[in-house]
């Protein structure tokens, strides 16, 4: 019998990807990068950012070459600090849960309900806030709260062991392959979706792909 239910945040319960966008565009904005559209940033997160806003930097930046050069502060702290500038202030801008997630949410009230991100903490808890859908969860994990980032399954069976649970109990719900590996590698079922980051040939690997998150609850205990 499943008990836990375990929810990625970008892309599975919140589309994150335009204010993510505009956030990594005025990171990159002084290393002359070209600006990014929604669709290629959405093909690009998923492990963190600060790997994502590094391997962005172009290596014969003239900022970045001053950066090292003459004051000795490092090009990714630069990038990183800027990002998480706008990103703070512009957190939900253009953010919105998925259709049918808060009434899908409110439905699955037999089950402990956590969220595991890849963004940090601070940030998962303020979007889920804002969309007025945190109340549905029994604990938020994100980046800087797991000894391991997704795709490892390491915070996923922390997320078990602090519920006692064990795999045949608890479902992974997510948009990408690093969500998928990261679930079947501790060894449970994996729920994907479609209409998130990732196209569904990143989803192969999955137990079962939905198409729209209110499908949840007949998939649920068909896979249980």
């Amino acid at each position: 019998m499943i008990k836990l239910l375990i929810f990625d945040l970008d892309g599975t319960l919140a589309d994150t990807g335009q204010d993510i966008t505009n956030a990594l565009n005025y990171a990159l904005e002084p290393f002359g990068v070209r600006e990014y559209s929604l669709e290629e940033t959405k093909a690009m997160v998923g492990s963190g950012i600060s790997k994502l806003l590094e391997s962005l930097i172009p290596h014969d930046s003239p900022v970045a070459d001053g950066m090292r050069n003459y004051n000795g502060q490092k090009p990714e702290e630069l990038v990183l600090s800027r990002f998480l500038e706008y990103y703070d202030n512009h957190l939900i801008d253009n953010t919105d849960a998925y259709p049918h997630v808060k009434e899908t949410l409110t439905k699955l009230d037999g089950y402990k309900k956590t969220v595991l991100s890849n963004k940090r903490e601070v940030y998962s808890k303020r979007v889920l806030k804002g969309l007025d859908i945190l109340e549905y969860f029994d604990l938020v994990w994100g980046s800087d709260s797991v000894r391991e980032k997704k795709p490892s399954p390491v915070p996923v069976l922390d997320m078990m062991q602090y519920f006692q649970v064990s795999q045949d109990e608890t479902i992974l719900v997510g948009d990408s392959n690093f969500d998928v590996e990261a679930g079947k590698s501790a060894g449970i079922k994996v729920v994907a979706v479609t209409y998130g980051f990732r196209s569904r040939d990143y989803l192969t690997n999955a137990d079962v792909v939905i198409d729209s998150f209110d499908e949840l609850i007949k998939v649920i205990p068909l896979i249980s």
